[in-house]
C-alpha cells in the first residue's frame, strides 16, 4: 500500500484475533479471514473469520483481484489510450490491495541496502531511496509486461497474482521467521507444512487452467489457448526463486518480505508471459 507518511506496515499492525467459533468448517473460515487480510473488498456475511491458517488462501484472494484486474483491462479496451489502459489497472491492483504487498516490497528494499541495520531501516517508517526505486521499478516492469501483453493481459493477470502469493509460502516453509513474535508470526505458528499449506493452490491451479482454456479459445485464435496457459503456468518459476533468493540475502523473511516476494514474483511472472508471447508471435510470423 502506498499510503501517507507515516507508511502502513506490510502486515496489520497485530495479529487479527480468531472469532467466536462457527459452524463453518475450519477452511472456509480461514478463507473469509484471507478475503478480510489480503484485499480492501467487503467482508463476507457468512462465515466468521479465522486467521490462522490464511496464507494457503492466499492464492485465491490474488486471482480474484487479478481478475478483476483483467475484467477492468477488457472495460478500458478502445475506451483509453493503452498508456491510460495500463495506468488504470495497475492502479486498481494497488488500491483493491490497499497497498499491502507494495509497502514490504519498499521497506524490504530499504533493508537490504542498509546492510547489518537492516531489520531497523524495515521498520522505518519513512521511505528510503532504495525503497522508491524498488516501487519505480515494479511498476516500470508491469508496465513492459502488461503494454506487450495486449489483448493477452486479462489471462495473464490472475495467474501473476496467483503465483505472486504463492512465494510467501515457499519463504515461510523454507526459511526462519526474523522477528519472533512480529506482526506475521502468526502465519509461522499455525503452519501444517508446505505439501499441506499448497493443497489449495493446486486445486486452484486446476480451475484456473480449465477457465483459462475457455477463454482463451474465445480470445485467441489457433493454438493460443494452450500457449496463454503455458505462459500463465510459467510464473511458478519466479515464485520459486525469488523467495530464495530474498530469504538468503536477507537470513531469514519477515512480513515485510512476504511482501516483497508477493510483488517481484507477481511482476516477473508478468514479465515472463509477455516474453513468451512476443516468442510465440515470432514463431507464428516465421
Amino acid at each position: 500500500m502506498i499510503g501517507t507518511s507515516p507508511r502502513p506496515s506490510s502486515q496489520p499492525m497485530s495479529k487479527p484475533p480468531d472469532a467466536t467459533p462457527s459452524a463453518a468448517p475450519a477452511w472456509l473460515r480461514d478463507l473469509a479471514g484471507a478475503w478480510i487480510f489480503y484485499s480492501v473488498l467487503p467482508a463476507w456475511p457468512w462465515p466468521e473469520p479465522r486467521f490462522r491458517r490464511i496464507a494457503r488462501f492466499a492464492p485465491w484472494v490474488g486471482a480474484v483481484l487479478g481478475g478483476l484486474q483483467g475484467l477492468l483491462w477488457w472495460g478500458l479496451e478502445g475506451r483509453v489510450p493503452p498508456l491510460a489502459q495500463v495506468a488504470l489497472v495497475l492502479a486498481a491492483g494497488l488500491v483493491l490491495t490497499g497497498g499491502l504487498h507494495m509497502d514490504g516490497a519498499m521497506d524490504t528494499a530499504d533493508g537490504l541496502a542498509a546492510g547489518e541495520r537492516l531489520l531497523e531501516a524495515m521498520d522505518d517508517s519513512r521511505v528510503g531511496a532504495s525503497g522508491a526505486q524498488a516501487l519505480a521499478l515494479l511498476l516500470l516492469l508491469r508496465t513492459a509486461a502488461l503494454a506487450t501483453l495486449a489483448t493477452a493481459a486479462p489471462l495473464a493477470l490472475p495467474w501473476a497474482a496467483l503465483w505472486g502469493r504463492v512465494a510467501p509460502l515457499v519463504a515461510m516453509a523454507r526459511f526462519p521467521y526474523l522477528r519472533p513474535g512480529g506482526t506475521a508470526a502468526f502465519h509461522r505458528e499455525h503452519w501444517a507444512g508446505l505439501a499441506r499449506e499448497l493443497r489449495p493452490t493446486a486445486l486452484l491451479v486446476l480451475l484456473v487452467v480449465v477457465i483459462d482454456m475457455a477463454v482463451a479459445g474465445w480470445v485467441v485464435a489457433g493454438s493460443g489457448a494452450s500457449k496463454a496457459v503455458l505462459a500463465g503456468l510459467a510464473g511458478l518459476l519466479p515464485a520459486l526463486v525469488v523467495p530464495l533468493w530474498l530469504g538468503r540475502r536477507l537470513g531469514g523473511h519477515s512480513g515485510d518480505s512476504y511482501g516483497a516476494c508477493v510483488e517481484w514474483s507477481e511482476a516477473l511472472a508478468l514479465l515472463l508471459s509477455a516474453a513468451l508471447s512476443l516468442g510465440g508471435a515470432a514463431g507464428s510470423a516465421s
